[in-house]
């Protein structure tokens, strides 16, 4: 229990209200509402008053059943010398309300990416098909247009939503230590979005698995080009909508686990990220010119998309063993 939930019994306890907890510690409502919601500590002299007013120790109020220092000072020998970074509380909840705003808007842009050939497909097969008044140099117009806008529309959401993180990044590469009553209220929240994360990455994973379906059944009724085209763009919007599930719930549990530096934002995740940056970049610019120079020389855009998820998975296992080398090199 940390220090929010402490105050919120022992004043239920009293039957005091809020507003009457206030006026006895001489400070405003809504720093006491603050303080209950764990948007802020008290200072220690209102510590000591509350303890007396509770009749119970400082101790009391300030222990907390988790032990905070196992994770705080998780630090490496190379970043002991160095001032290491305290985060407050504030600090704490302003980055979790802006991963709560930017997360949504980058897993659109993601789902936006997806999207953007699905209108080229659609319209390429019809065009095929003699199905109706499209020339296949229109549909091809057509599709190239809206796919080169809603990239473009996708990378200004990245660029802008970048932005407004860029001032509370280092918390993902920097090792820092957290105020008294964060590490408490983080594994809280975590603790209550693990289910929401569970059935979010469930479902994802699922509805991408389902949406290879519809085409399979079209191949194997040997249905016509154009609808084996629909299928690919009805498959592409399925996949669209999973990948935004699961990059939503996995961008908030990822704040949590910022905070935390636990999982992949621990001490010695952060220092192989380090050392991985530069493979990352060169990597996924080589993937993208793979897929951009392929599909234009093809025009195979229904098919070309496949380069993506065999690249996720390489990328995968090449990251295992370079993780793997660099730990046995330690």
């Amino acid at each position: 229990m940390i220090l929010a939930d402490k105050i919120i019994n022992e004043r239920k306890k009293n039957g005091w209200s809020q507003e009457e907890l206030a006026e006895k510690l001489s400070v405003s409502r809504q720093a006491v509402s603050k303080w209950e919601s764990a948007q802020s500590i008290p200072d220690l002299q209102r510590i000591v008053s509350m303890a007396a007013l509770f009749g119970v120790s400082t101790d009391y109020l300030l222990k907390e059943e988790m032990d905070e220092v196992s994770v705080v000072y998780e630090a490496a020998p190379e970043d002991t010398a160095c001032e290491v970074r305290r985060v407050s509380m504030e600090e704490a909840n302003a980055f979790l309300e802006m991963r709560q705003k930017t997360g949504p808007r980058i897993a659109d842009a993601v789902s936006l990416c997806i999207l953007s050939p699905v209108l080229l497909i659609v319209l390429s097969g019809l065009a095929e098909s003699r199905i109706g008044r499209f020339t296949e140099a229109l549909a091809v117009g057509i599709g190239l247009l809206a796919l080169f806008g809603l990239v473009a529309l996708a990378v200004f959401m990245f660029i802008t939503n970048g932005m407004r993180q860029s001032r509370m990044e280092t918390l993902g590469r920097d090792v820092f230590e957290t105020e008294y009553g964060v590490s408490g209220m983080v594994r809280e929240k975590k603790q209550a979005f693990e289910e929401s994360f569970t059935r979010g990455i469930a479902l994802g994973v699922v509805i991408c698995i389902l949406s290879v379906v519809p085409l399979i059944a079209g191949g194997i009724v040997d249905a016509p080009d154009y609808i084996l085209c629909l299928l690919v763009g009805f498959m592409l919007v399925m996949v669209s909508g999973a990948v935004n599930m699961i990059i939503r719930v996995c961008m908030t549990r990822g704040a949590y686990d910022t905070l935390l530096q636990e999982g992949d934002y621990s001490t010695a995740a952060k220092r192989q990220r380090r050392k991985t940056e530069p493979f990352d970049s060169i990597y996924w610019c080589v993937v993208t010119a793979i897929y951009l120079g392929w599909s234009f020389w093809t025009r195979r855009w229904d098919f070309t998309w496949l380069v993506w998820p065999v690249a996720g998975v390489l990328y995968a296992a090449i990251s295992g063993i370079l993780h793997l080398v660099m730990r046995s090199e330690e």
